[in-house]
């Protein structure tokens, strides 16, 4: 591993890459990363650097959206296998002839969609920020709020906004909706529940007039909402619901704290698929490339920016 290491090193110097790794990848990916974080904040680091490569340790979209923020700029994904269950849920055409039932509506895409579905939405949102969007928007104006069932119910019930939905989730989020919560709070009575929006047990603790129902020490955040909980947070004890590969950041972050995952079995098989060796060999052959084309491009960016203008 340590001659990979080397190896990879050295071609990103040789080859002026920025290599950014998702929250959920494997260990070895995330310690040799330029950038750890959640899939538009990598995008938007990488944009800011003077490197002619970027690397995404991700999923496809996230590579998409890397080509989009940063058209001038080679984006390589180490694996065409590696896609997102999520992201898959909905189509342009889907998503075109759910437009035509309801034409005078607002498009909310989550960030984790295609080009092409960003390309025919009105605005982008983050997990972070998907809250902020929906409410700048004007309450006698219909939304269309896709893929993630969820996540829009967790904005329905901060905002108090009725919307349409998309029937879509994260394979992996879906599934920890499966877990018995209560009797994880049994077993870590002092612990600080931290929810990602997109699971399936959100729903037991959702918000209401900005209150958790019959829910103790829980919170809900993005990945990177929950890396800075924990960064400022007394307690040293963390239950943790998402893809358990945001474990290895923050226990990196808060060396003497215990983290528990949720469901052990929240593992997404896609973000896995990157490893040192294809990494490697992304470098070393310029492969995979992911070049959103200039006009869908052109067009799927001003979701995107529209966003980022209230946010």
């Amino acid at each position: 591993m340590n001659n990979l290491v080397t190896e990879i090193n050295q071609l990103r110097k040789e080859k002026n890459a920025v290599i950014l790794a998702h929250n959920y990848q494997i260990d070895e990916i995330q310690d040799l990363a330029d950038f750890v974080g959640d899939s538009l904040g990598l995008s938007q680091q990488a944009a800011k650097t003077k490197s002619d490569v970027i690397v995404f340790c991700g999923v496809h979209f996230m590579a998409e959206t890397a080509s989009i923020i940063s058209p001038n700029k080679r984006v390589l994904l180490p694996s065409l296998e590696a896609g997102c269950s999520l992201a898959s849920t909905i189509s342009a055409r889907q998503l075109r002839e759910w437009k035509k039932q309801f034409p005078d509506a607002v498009v909310v895409s989550y960030i984790n969609t295609t080009s092409e579905v960003k390309a025919e939405s009105d605005y982008c949102v983050t997990s972070s920020n998907a809250v902020n969007v929906v409410q700048s928007i004007p309450e006698d104006k219909k939304i269309l709020f896709l893929p993630d069932r969820f996540l829009a119910g967790y904005v329905s019930a901060v905002t108090g906004r009725e919307m349409e939905i998309w029937n879509g989730a994260c394979h992996v989020h879906e599934k920890i909706g499966d877990v018995n919560f209560g009797k994880a709070q049994a077993e870590h009575p002092e612990a600080e529940f931290l929810i990602h929006p997109e699971c399936g047990c959100s729903s037991s603790c959702m918000l209401t007039s900005h209150l958790y129902l019959d829910c103790k020490n829980v919170h809900i955040f993005s990945t990177e909402g929950m890396i800075n909980h924990v960064r400022n947070s007394s307690s040293n004890e963390f239950v943790i619901a998402t893809e358990v590969g945001i474990l290895h950041r923050l226990k990196k972050i808060k060396p003497g704290a215990k983290f528990f995952p949720l469901s052990e079995n929240a593992v997404c098989e896609y973000m896995k698929m990157i490893t040192l060796e294809n990494l490697r060999d992304a470098l070393l052959y310029n492969r995979y490339v992911v070049k959103v084309p200039e006009e869908l491009a052109q067009r799927a960016k001003i979701p995107i920016e529209r966003m980022l203008e209230i946010v």
